[in-house]
């Protein structure tokens, strides 16, 4: 089973950046498609962008354009830009790895992060 670990969340004001990453062990990495995820208070956690193992990559609407996905098989990482972020972005993000075969999800314990003036 593959073992998730985030980092880079924190507080950003409306209008700014953050660039999340999640490093991947346990496994053969390329064999996962990825995802991020995200829970704002009292909400269901949503997919918020995902990318297969060939890079194709799908964004949830409310992040079109403004946040990107990427992985980097040689270094078991997967990332997650995002700009232009405003309040409702705040939540705690999560990546995920799903195993393109078996189905199998694991999570990482979630980052969280803040977007207030």
């Amino acid at each position: 089973q593959v073992q998730l670990v985030e980092s880079g969340g924190g507080l950003v004001q409306p209008g700014g950046s953050l660039r999340l990453s999640c490093a991947a062990s346990g496994t053969i990495f390329s064999i996962y498609n990825m995802g991020w995820y995200r829970q704002a208070p009292g909400k269901q956690r949503e997919l918020v962008a995902a990318i297969t193992r060939g890079g194709r990559t799908n964004y949830a609407d409310s992040v079109q354009g403004r946040f990107t996905i990427s992985r980097d098989n040689a270094k078991n990482m997967v990332y997650l830009e995002m700009n232009s972020l405003n309040a409702d972005d705040t939540a705690v993000y999560y990546c995920n790895a799903e195993h393109f075969v078996t189905r199998e999800s694991s999570w990482g314990q979630g980052t969280q992060v803040t977007v207030s003036s």
